[in-house]
């Protein structure tokens, strides 16, 4: 009883007419409970479940992007998020998903970026990328994205593997491995703050590296998932200043079989109520409409595109179906 009491007039109608209950149960597809996607994942299903009439939304643990590209295609979710890369993948048919193109991927938003975060101690004598020659670097986990991206942004700066004495070491390797001397410095890409670095900068006087403008270009150039962004200042003990890095985007992206007013509506509530997203999570400070369009990848829902055109944003042609 105390359901029916709490149910809205319009909600009661629409439970009482729809024939399949479950067509407004919303299913957001995130990742493992411990990373940043699933408290995203819950933020806008909270959106969804106090902003627009007639849907309830759940988030779902899942194995996080290729996982969710797959949910998407089969149905088995109605949203998910997803890296950059392989949301394009997916979407045309390349990398993890050659021979299984799902051209049915569409995108709402981009989110924030894992960044790409450079870090050396004070007194290095490294502080910047081609400081890096000579020394010894962690550039990530043997085949994690962080190695990928860490060889993208030396390559594409004339900077090998030859040049360096490369180590590969997960995140927190890597921090115990720079607060003990053991390397020089070291690559993550993550999003920030990310618990590692903020355990170092405690112990630790740390050095976050900029990329210079022409460095960015180059990055950008080799991988033109990268997207422009910076590091907050203050995010970390004694990073007082902004830090240009490249990041990669993590993207809300649904089935081009999604309702247009349903799309719509998500679109609309989620960056209507962006403040109750950021609450949840810091990485959502990113989450404009200015970052969607710059940094998405896969084309847009229609939905969402008439949500953007509404409020006066100019859409690049990439974007449109």
């Amino acid at each position: 009883m105390k359901h029916f009491t709490l149910m809205s007039a319009t909600a009661l109608t629409l439970a009482m007419a729809a024939p399949a209950a479950a067509q407004m149960q919303l299913s957001i597809a995130t990742g493992g409970t411990g990373g940043v996607y699933y408290p995203m994942g819950g933020g806008l299903a909270e959106i969804i479940n106090n902003h627009i009439d007639g849907y309830s939304a759940t988030a779902e643990v899942t194995g996080a992007s290729v996982e969710n590209m797959g949910l998407i295609a089969t149905g088995d979710a109605d949203l998910a998020i997803g890296l950059a890369d392989t949301v394009a993948q997916a979407q045309t048919g390349t990398g993890r998903f050659e021979g299984q193109q799902l051209e049915m991927i569409r995108g709402l938003a981009s989110l924030y970026a894992n960044m790409v975060q450079i870090v050396a101690l004070d007194g290095s004598g490294i502080t910047s990328l081609s400081d890096l020659r000579g020394h010894r670097v962690s550039v990530g986990a043997p085949g994690s994205g962080t190695e990928v991206n860490a060889q993208q942004i030396l390559n594409a700066n004339g900077i090998t593997y030859d040049d360096i004495d490369e180590q590969r070491l997960n995140f927190n390797e890597t921090a115990d491995a720079l607060a003990n001397g053991d390397i020089d410095a070291g690559f993550w890409s993550v999003g920030a703050p990310t618990s590692s670095i903020l355990n170092l900068a405690t112990t630790q006087s740390i050095h976050m590296i900029a990329l210079t403008p022409d460095e960015m270009t180059a990055a950008i150039g080799a991988n033109p998932i990268f997207a422009r962004t910076s590091l907050p200042g203050g995010i970390y003990n004694g990073v007082d200043q902004a830090v240009p890095v490249v990041g990669v985007p993590n993207v809300l992206v649904v089935s081009s079989q999604m309702d247009d007013e349903l799309a719509y509506q998500i679109t609309r509530a989620m960056f209507e109520n962006i403040a109750e997203l950021q609450a949840v999570h810091p990485a959502a400070n990113q989450t404009t409409v200015e970052f969607t369009l710059d940094a998405t990848p896969v084309p847009l829902h229609p939905g969402a595109i008439r949500y953007f055109e509404e409020i006066g944003a100019t859409i690049p042609d990439r974007l449109r179906p």
